[in-house]
């Protein structure tokens, strides 16, 4: 399997990528502000899921295909871009009803826990940060002499990806714990429903603008 040396050099390498805030942070903390503490959770294993599959594509090829293709990158990208302006209008418009979405919170949504889990997995299997980093960074730490390429390369994206569930969930948290200082007041419960419209519209923008130029 992957070399003690090679793990630890990727996951340190990982975990300088993921504490720097991208979409994915971005996103759950927009989340978090205007739907709480279990919306933000459910985003992040979503966001989990979506680049895991990023690193399923890599291991099989299909990354390549991304990392060398202007078009199919730009397309992805823009994609990704899109979905976050759209999701950052809906909040921005329904910024008003965040007091009704308090009164019901103790009550039981499996649907609107799957659309947010649905909503995580495309932002996180749209990151251009991440596609990058997989089709490009991850399979230099396999050591290809010791074969099971596959599996190496699913191995480092597990680190990754445990290493982004604990920084993100954080992030999570703490955004939904100021979440509840705005409850008090029907005026920050507004504005915190417009906050995180903002962010993720603005979010989508910049995705839309980075990136690959070549």
């Amino acid at each position: 399997m992957v070399p003690t040396d090679r793990l630890l050099a990727f996951a340190a390498m990982s975990f300088l990528l993921i504490v720097i805030p991208g979409p994915s942070v971005l996103f759950v903390i927009g989340r978090a502000l205007a739907h709480g503490r279990r919306a933000a959770l459910t985003t992040v294993v979503g966001n989990t899921l979506g680049a895991y599959v990023l690193v399923l594509a890599v291991a099989l090829g299909i990354g390549t295909v991304v990392e060398r293709s202007v078009l199919v990158f730009t397309v992805l990208k823009l994609a990704g871009a899109a979905y976050l302006v759209y999701l950052g209008v809906k909040a921005w418009r329904r910024r008003g009803s965040l007091r009704a979405a308090f009164a019901a919170e103790g009550v039981p949504a499996a649907r609107g826990g799957l659309r947010t889990l649905g909503e995580g997995f495309a932002v996180g299997v749209a990151n251009p940060k991440t596609i990058v980093f997989f089709a490009a960074v991850l399979p230099q730490f396999v050591d290809r002499d010791r074969g099971h390429v596959v599996l190496q390369m699913l191995l480092l994206g597990l680190v990754f990806n445990a290493i982004a569930i604990a920084s993100d969930s954080v992030w999570g948290l703490v955004a939904a714990g100021a979440r509840e200082w705005f409850a008090r007041s029907p005026r920050r419960l507004s504005a915190v429903g417009g906050i995180g419209g903002l962010t993720m519209i603005g979010l989508g923008v910049t995705v839309a603008a980075t990136g690959r130029k070549d």
